[in-house]
């Protein structure tokens, strides 16, 4: 496909333009073809990727500053246009009126008034004076668009921007590294973090999706900013870590506040597990065959057991190793009484083990 900047039609031909939509159409393409700064003529294909290749005719007028293409033919030039921020995506009602120029040469086409009101310092003074009114300021429809030059890359913008409209980029399968460098963009941006990072979110969605892979590197982002819930969501995937690995670059990124909360979790939960394992099954009344003194080998059976998984007690024990290390006693035991009581006793201890907080 192809698109037309000035008419805001998409056609099927290559450069030079051809309009879809009438020959009067076509006249006003080819004219802006002639007299534009920036290329208008754009070959459209759309990927999974966060940008897509585009070949345009280089007007004599001049173009932005973009590498020539090894095998492209004469006058022609690749650009790389995002797969969501192009000409004529369906964003905002408003057609776009402002690009963003990514460090490595991606163009994303944005709508002002909507990095605007999203940024509280002007998306860091870098929109053109008018910001919001670009569009109606113009003088001629043929004006180029404003383009700002970034220092990000196209992946950090790429989840930038959709935070910016509040729009999920998960379909990109962003690096936990360059989400990272998305939220510490959106701090010099002036994005706030607490009222695009929450709950309900798409982004916040995206870096849970990490949790499970990457728990220190999400927990740590969150502490980074303080973003509790973030910090909450990522916990539970941290019990299994060993706090003794954690290294002095890391506890300094995590900060003392959220560090002393993944410690707090980590030994609450040991605690606990000590405590729950420490009473022995409940003897029962005594029988013929089964009294008091039998009752006790049972207990001290319990304790040994108990002993061996207080010794190796884990934030992050499951119930099978429990139970695993629990069950064989009753295979020692003749009394069916004791056998019960210990089947008992063991589904209680999974139970209460089951609600202990998880989170920080």
């Amino acid at each position: 496909m192809t698109y037309c900047t000035s008419c805001g039609s998409w056609g099927s031909t290559r450069c030079p333009v051809t309009c879809s939509r009438s020959a009067a159409a076509s006249e006003r393409c080819n004219e802006h073809l002639e007299s534009a700064k920036f290329p208008i003529q754009i070959s459209y294909d759309a990927g999974t990727d966060a940008n897509v290749s585009f070949l345009w005719q280089a007007s004599d007028g001049g173009s932005p500053d973009i590498d020539q293409g090894e095998g492209a033919g004469a006058g022609n030039t690749f650009i790389s246009v995002s797969t969501t921020f192009y000409p004529g995506a369906n964003n905002d009602p408003s057609p776009t009126d402002c690009i963003v120029l990514s460090s490595d040469s991606v163009f994303f086409y944005v709508h002002s008034h909507r990095i605007l009101a999203a940024s509280e310092n002007g998306f860091d003074k870098r929109l053109p004076v008018g910001g919001a009114h670009h569009q109606q300021q113009k003088k001629d429809e043929n004006d180029p668009d404003p383009i700002i030059s970034l220092p990000q890359s196209s992946s950090v913008l790429n989840i930038l921007l959709h935070t910016v409209y509040d729009m999920s980029c998960s379909h990109y399968s962003p690096t936990i590294d360059d989400l990272a460098a998305a939220v510490e963009a959106m701090g010099v941006y002036g994005i706030p973090l607490r009222s695009h990072i929450t709950s309900s979110s798409p982004l916040f969605s995206t870096l849970v999706s990490h949790a499970p892979t990457s728990p220190l590197e999400v927990y740590s982002l969150a502490a980074m900013y303080d973003i509790y819930d973030l910090a909450v969501s990522a916990s539970p995937h941290l019990l299994s870590f060993s706090l003794s690995s954690l290294t002095d670059d890391m506890a300094r990124r995590i900060g003392p506040v959220y560090l002393k909360r993944l410690f707090f979790l980590h030994l609450g939960r040991t605690d606990a597990l000590k405590r729950l394992l420490l009473p022995p099954p409940h003897p029962h009344a005594p029988t013929q065959n089964c009294d008091f003194l039998e009752q006790k080998k049972l207990t001290r059976a319990w304790a040994l057991a108990s002993a061996y998984l207080t010794w190796d007690a884990r934030p992050d024990m499951s119930a099978g190793t429990m139970e695993a290390a629990l069950h064989p006693l009753g295979d020692h035991l003749s009394c069916n009484m004791c056998r019960d009581a210990l089947r008992e006793r063991v589904s209680n201890l999974v139970v209460q083990w089951s609600v202990v907080k998880r989170t920080i």
